[in-house]
């Protein structure tokens, strides 16, 4: 570990690998976080529509992958209760502890509650938490660099390889221990996961210092009482909707969807007509708009991995390796093993290019070109029948969704802390996790009209409309960075 060297008048800086030594407590608890959210998430599916011989709950298989992209949809949408708890009650360095305590709570449900009363419990409680932390983490992390620090956006993709080492690991343990013990045991696994990343968490806080403990927008204790009242009216209208049958669990991917449409052009008109926020940081959101949509265009495609490739994986592919049949919910690791290979290579990549480097705008235009090619990639594949397709062409084609996360995700997370205005830090954040949310409901959506005899038609077509965005992306990319006013 290193000092830098004085800075304006300030105090040295701690250092690790030449970036702020906070960045290794926020990679360690965002790797177990990752850990628990992907190890549950990628046996959910079939939790969810194996039959009850095979240990699930034998619901229909749209609906298991339409409740599994509604769940992470309102993953992220929670990221607003997040945030608000940050900005307004606890700072985000606290928020990010508490939220790692209730994602731990909620894998205890999963693991000991059975049938849908486990699911809903669980589910909940895990989206809970991990709204509160993941916007928070990631704007804590942004806090550790100055404005125009050009080590900002390699810490991130270091801090995206945390998340991804988490994300490789996860669906490992618990699909082993789903296929030999049981799915409870796997979910048992990703509460073990996260309470290590809160240990983990406690012991090193220190190395944060004073960053995030603030409270940038306390709120007055007469307001309390409406905030309060607030978060029971939303919970009781959820009970309700449900218990009537409002939302069926068939739907509640629309919903869903629907629900983060209306909640995301709030949050654009809060920001954009608060009295808070200057003329400069007002441009910036105008800015962030179209990188919004793209973000959602992208996501919507990638986290099929958990509905459709879910599916894919274990009915079209085929896992035998030397004899032994690997399971299928592995599917969820293969990417993330491209993550960790290639992050290293982006950080440095970034960091020397500096200023140099292709503007935000376009590179979210690349990503979302790589997802659309990577769709592509499956049409080969698909004049074939049962599981025909070799393991070994999926693991080729998750380089190219990892080459193009890589592209937009890290950076994206990045810009939105450069974009966001003083006020509204956290809750800029949670609005960035609304565009990944959205594109993660969408892809329970999308994953209804997804049939293994008509493959070509869904991975060509969805391919192809990724690559139309992308290539809208970069034709208006120099007005968008204009808009950035300043922000590279």
């Amino acid at each position: 570990m290193a000092a830098a060297g004085q800075r304006a008048g300030r105090p040295a800086e701690r250092t690790l690998v030449g970036h702020p030594v906070g960045l290794a407590n926020l990679f360690g608890v965002e790797l177990w976080e990752r850990f628990s959210f992907y190890g549950m998430l990628t046996i959910l599916g079939y939790y969810l529509y194996y039959s009850v011989t095979e240990g699930g709950l034998a619901l229909p298989k749209t609906t298991a992958t339409g409740i599994v992209g509604a769940y992470g949809g309102l993953v992220y949408l929670s990221t607003v209760l997040g945030g608000w708890i940050a900005d307004r009650l606890l700072g985000m360095e606290r928020t990010v502890f508490l939220g790692g305590v209730v994602v731990m709570c909620g894998h205890i449900a999963l693991a000991i509650v059975p049938g849908l009363a486990g699911v809903a419990v669980g589910l909940g409680l895990v989206a809970l938490g991990s709204g509160a932390l993941k916007a928070n983490a990631s704007s804590l992390l942004g806090t550790l660099y100055e404005k125009g620090d050009p080590r900002c956006d390699g810490g991130f993709t270091l801090f995206y390889l945390g998340i991804n080492l988490g994300a490789f690991v996860g669906p490992l343990i618990t699909g082993l221990l789903e296929t030999r013990a049981g799915f409870h045991y796997g979910f048992g696994a990703a509460a073990v996961g996260m309470a290590v990343g809160l240990a983990q968490y406690a012991v090193f806080r220190r190395n944060l210092g004073t960053h995030g403990r603030s409270v940038p927008n306390p709120l007055p204790r007469s307001a309390i009482g409406w905030a309060v009242g607030v978060v029971v009216v939303v919970a009781v209208v959820i009970v309700v909707s449900f218990s009537t049958g409002l939302v069926k669990l068939a739907t509640v991917s629309q919903v869903t969807t629907g629900v983060i449409l209306v909640a995301s052009a709030a949050y654009f008109l809060l920001m954009l007509t608060s009295a808070k926020v200057t003329a400069v940081e007002r441009t910036r959101v105008r800015a962030f708009i179209p990188l919004f949509i793209a973000n959602a265009v992208f996501w919507s495609l990638f986290q099929q991995i958990f509905t459709v490739l879910a599916v894919y994986s274990d009915e079209r592919m085929n896992w035998s390796i030397f004899g032994w049949t690997a399971p299928s919910s592995w599917i969820g690791s293969i990417e993330p093993v491209w993550i960790i290979v290639l992050s290293p290579l982006f950080a440095i990549m970034w960091t020397r290019l500096g200023n140099r480097a292709p503007t935000t705008p376009r590179k979210f235009g690349f990503g979302v070109i790589g997802m659309g090619l990577a769709f592509l990639l499956f049409l080969p594949m698909s004049g074939t029948t049962g599981k025909a397709v070799p393991a070994l062409l999926v693991v080729g084609i998750m380089a190219v969704f990892a080459v193009s996360e890589l592209l937009l995700s890290p950076i994206g997370l990045s810009v939105t802390t450069k974009l966001a205005p003083e006020a509204f830090r956290a809750q800029m954040m949670a609005l960035y996790f609304f565009s990944v949310g959205l594109g993660t409901s969408m892809s329970g959506v999308l994953a209804r009209d997804y049939q293994p005899g008509h493959e070509f038609a869904y991975f060509g077509i969805i391919g192809a409309v990724a690559i139309f965005a992308g290539l809208a992306v970069l034709v208006i990319a120099p007005s968008i960075s204009r808009l950035m006013a300043g922000v590279h």
